[in-house]
């Protein structure tokens, strides 16, 4: 008897806090986090619908500036290329928008459609004649500071996928798209055309050569290879090469850093990261290496 009664309490409690739940608002947000890991807890919504709740409510506290693809990581055309330029980028990542830039990287354009250029495998003929400000569409630009549940909220307004995010001086800080905001309120999102993204930074391939993420620190890089290239100026060696081509490397573009080559295996990789393979070259004398700052002396 005394069971039946401790269970009928319990459950009275419980019913008691679903139904202060529906009948007045909760004090703050803690509380409702509280009362919906209280539900979980008792099986009446499980650990997925839970996320996705404590995801939703999250991002109206995020800004847009902690979601956003750095413009050093951005899959960008510009205006004045070609379609022979461009297209081997556009298949090579296989993305479905792309900014159009300026000649001036902080000049926005618009965002091409890949499907828009259909046409041209159909008639290669128009290639020749094809000018790609004819065939943009206008940009969605965001500061930086915005809220994502109010970016969220505009996206389905306007149903753009894509937005370009400028900084507080109207420079191009980088882009987010619909998928990045709804991320956060599901968790990854992952399709056909996603890298495997393992753990590792840096891995060791056959013979003298390896793959490393573009985002690898510095300083983990100097201590894998151990090699002494300063960080004062980039935080990660992506940044270093790019600085070292003076340019935004292609695929297959290689540069020489010290005793170190470096190659570009994909400058627009799928989830917006470029991946570079490091490969031993030949020796060099210990004057050549000493030439270019940062470099080791001896070979690795």
């Amino acid at each position: 008897m005394s069971d039946d009664y401790s269970d009928n309490g319990t459950s009275r409690s419980w019913l008691e806090r679903v139904g202060q739940f529906f009948t007045s608002t909760p004090g703050s947000r803690d509380e409702l986090l509280d009362l919906m890991r209280s539900m979980r807890d008792s099986d009446i919504i499980d650990g997925d619908t839970l996320g996705i709740i404590e995801g939703a409510i999250c991002v109206s506290e995020m800004q847009v500036r902690e979601i956003l693809i750095p413009r050093s990581q951005m899959v960008s055309i510009r205006a004045s290329d070609g379609p022979r330029d461009f297209l081997p980028t556009i298949i090579d990542c296989a993305h479905s928008r792309f900014p159009v830039l300026g000649d001036d990287p902080d000049e926005i354009i618009g965002i091409l459609l890949a499907k828009d250029l259909l046409a041209l495998i159909l008639e290669p003929a128009r290639m020749e004649r094809f000018v790609i400000k004819d065939h943009v569409r206008s940009a969605m630009v965001v500061p930086e500071s915005k809220r994502l549940d109010s970016l969220l909220r505009e996206f389905r307004i306007t149903k753009n996928h894509m937005a370009i995010v400028v900084n507080e001086y109207g420079g191009v800080a980088g882009l987010v798209t619909i998928e990045d905001v709804l991320e956060q309120i599901v968790g990854e999102i992952e399709d056909e055309h996603d890298i495997d993204d393992d753990d590792y930074l840096i891995k060791d391939l056959e013979g003298d050569d390896f793959t490393v993420k573009a985002i690898t620190p510095i300083d983990e890089f100097n201590e894998h290879f151990k090699t002494q290239y300063r960080d004062d100026e980039f935080d990660t060696i992506g940044g270093l090469v790019m600085q070292a081509f003076g340019h935004l490397p292609q695929r297959e573009e290689s540069v020489d850093m010290g005793n170190l080559r470096f190659t570009v295996l994909s400058a627009a990789c799928c989830g917006w990261r470029r991946w570079t393979r490091t490969a031993r070259p030949a020796p060099r004398t210990a004057d050549d290496a000493a030439a270019l700052p940062g470099t080791p002396t001896q070979c690795l």
